[in-house]
């Protein structure tokens, strides 16, 4: 009677699993596993909306929410926390980005933290050793901050505003209002 009662809840659970991961058309996925693209739980036209997870490297549309893993590439928009070796966003970026290396191809508004961090527009703080943006609009944080426009200020042992008339290269801080 046990045996009766014991295989019915496997199946039941992996059927309310199975139902999770397959949203309704037009929804995006509430996870993904991934061991390098193209070996992923879902391809990379998927988005992902809860927690991406990627063993070495990860490649979807848009992901919201936490994002994990050695090399983290999304096509689209990433809106939350992300952390790895690498962080590649090819839109737009909201939240914390927390990778050795950060690059944002579109505006980034939140915090970035780590070695390397780039976006085009930036709103907010780039902590790391060395921040480039074309646009900047907050602080910048490092041992080298570049930018081509800033609204805001720079610390740092270099700090570099192109746009900037006067004083465009300036040791320990640089700003403009």
């Amino acid at each position: 009677m046990r045996d009766v009662i014991r295989f019915p809840i496997p199946v039941v659970l992996a059927v309310l699993l199975l139902s999770l991961l397959q949203p309704a058309s037009g929804q995006a996925r509430p996870v993904q596993f991934s061991l390098f693209h193209p070996l992923q739980l879902f391809p990379l036209e998927e988005s992902i909306h809860g927690v991406r997870i990627n063993f070495v490297y990860g490649f979807n549309q848009d992901v919201h929410g936490v994002d994990l893993g050695l090399i983290n590439r999304t096509a689209g928009d990433m809106r939350g926390y992300q952390f790895g070796l690498v962080g590649l966003v090819e839109a737009d970026y909201v939240g914390w980005q927390d990778n050795f290396v950060n690059l944002v191809a579109g505006s980034f508004t939140g915090l970035q933290t780590g070695a390397f961090n780039s976006a085009g527009q930036a709103e907010g703080v780039l902590w790391g050793l060395l921040n480039s943006t074309r646009s900047m609009r907050g602080v910048q944080l490092g041992l080298l901050n570049y930018t081509f426009q800033l609204h805001g200020l720079q610390i740092g042992f270099l700090n570099v505003v192109r746009d900037k008339e006067r004083l465009p290269i300036l040791p320990i801080v640089n700003w403009s209002f």
